[in-house]
């Protein structure tokens, strides 16, 4: 799960992922810039997911490497601009394959971003958390 700085919808769709999917996925998250590298969540992604009984409280913050292209078989970018930065960064075609945006799952709603909610207030990071979960729940109905 990828975003600009993986502190609001990354650190979500992760959480999310880690409650729904089998306990022997490997599930992660990370940004395409380190500003924000070690840090926590935002406290209202925290807020919204303890809300929900998903605690993301422990997560912390890193920026993505080549070693993820690696060792993932997805990876669910949450923007257009997330998308076309993390294909900027593949070495490979099979790279490129597991690359695709996260809500691309849903299909009724094809390209469509994940708005990212760090300017808004909590009902913008509870209309995010709504999508992610939608789209966790496609996702695993499509790999599982």
């Amino acid at each position: 799960m990828v975003c600009l700085g993986n502190i609001c919808r990354s650190p979500l769709a992760e959480g999310i992922m880690k409650a729904k999917a089998p306990k022997d996925f490997l599930i992660d998250s990370a940004g395409t810039i380190s500003l924000h590298e070690g840090e926590h969540p935002d406290k209202r992604a925290i807020k919204t997911a303890a809300h929900h009984g998903i605690d993301i409280s422990k997560q912390r913050s890193r920026p993505i490497t080549a070693k993820d292209f690696e060792i993932f078989d997805k990876i669910y970018c949450m923007d257009a601009d997330i998308l076309a930065d993390v294909v900027s960064k593949v070495e490979s075609e099979n790279q490129r394959q597991k690359i695709s945006l996260f809500l691309e799952t849903l299909g009724d709603h094809k390209n469509v971003e994940v708005p990212d909610p760090y300017w808004g207030d909590m009902k913008d990071f509870e209309d995010v958390f709504q999508l992610l979960d939608h789209g966790c729940d496609a996702i695993l109905k499509q790999i599982i």
